[in-house]
């Protein structure tokens, strides 16, 4: 069950030209929540400092874990959903204010950036000497921070936009190549050249790359190795660490510690 997510200000205008960057933190009660598809002028920043979100833009799914963020450019259409008691920041920053890319992209987080948002976030309705300072060193330091990438490319092509969403639904869902072509009218040749076109990725290796996702959100909203192992549909722990480790370098526990301890620096591709 997920339930909207809702700013601590109600007239909170994000697109305020007065103001070059807003930081908003926003603290996820014991139930999922969402924003649902929306886009506005200026540029966001959604960083997690507890729990996770993931992020859904037309070309594909981005995964915010703890101490990382996910930049979304301007303009561009997105939803957000945080895992249960979550504690995530939405910065927006005023076009051209700061050498930011223009595409969609995961940026590792410094503790100093970190702690930047955090009070910024503090002082929300401070527009003083204090308030211009913090911002001027964010919007400094943020262009600095190294590009990272753990997404899922997402199609506009119906029939591959299809199985992604079933996939998201039910990740456990083990349904061959062959199964998949069956219920989207194409061959197993067909479905599997379109993957690849659409995507850089074969068929294993974009599930993978979802099941990945979805181990990082729930990992980091307290959920044990063995339960989301049991969600993905894996066998055994063993195999699921094995998979995880194979794509990530680290077994899961290592993996949610580094990004924890180095601010974001352990974030692979």
């Amino acid at each position: 069950m997920r339930q909207p997510l809702s700013y601590p200000w109600l007239d909170l205008d994000v697109d305020d030209p007065a103001a070059l960057a807003i930081a908003v933190r926003v603290d996820i009660p014991d139930t999922r929540a969402e924003v649902p598809a929306h886009r506005h002028r200026k540029g966001q920043l959604v960083f997690a400092l507890g729990g996770g979100v993931t992020c859904r833009v037309p070309s594909g799914l981005w995964m915010v874990p703890p101490h990382c963020g996910v930049w979304i450019p301007g303009g561009m259409e997105h939803s957000n959903v945080a895992t249960a008691n979550a504690r995530i920041f939405f910065v927006y920053i005023e076009p051209g204010a700061a050498d930011l890319p223009e595409r969609c992209c995961t940026l590792s987080i410094s503790p100093l950036l970190r702690e930047l948002i955090i009070e910024l976030s503090d002082r929300m309705e401070d527009d003083g000497a204090r308030g211009e300072l913090l911002i001027k060193i964010l919007l400094t330091e943020l262009p600095r921070m190294p590009v990272q990438q753990l997404h899922l490319p997402i199609s506009s092509e119906p029939r591959l936009n299809r199985i992604a969403e079933a996939l998201a639904q039910d990740p456990a869902d083990r349904s061959t190549l062959a199964e998949w072509a069956n219920r989207v009218a194409l061959s197993e040749s067909s479905l599997a050249r379109l993957v690849a076109k659409e995507t850089g990725l074969s068929f294993g290796r974009w599930r993978q790359q979802l099941h990945l996702i979805v181990a990082i959100r729930e990992l980091a909203s307290g959920k044990s190795v063995q339960q989301v192992s049991g969600d993905l549909g894996y066998g055994s722990v063993t195999a699921f660490i094995t998979m995880f480790k194979k794509a990530l370098g680290k077994p899961p526990a290592k993996y949610l510690s580094g990004i924890a301890q180095n601010g974001g620096s352990a974030f692979v591709a």
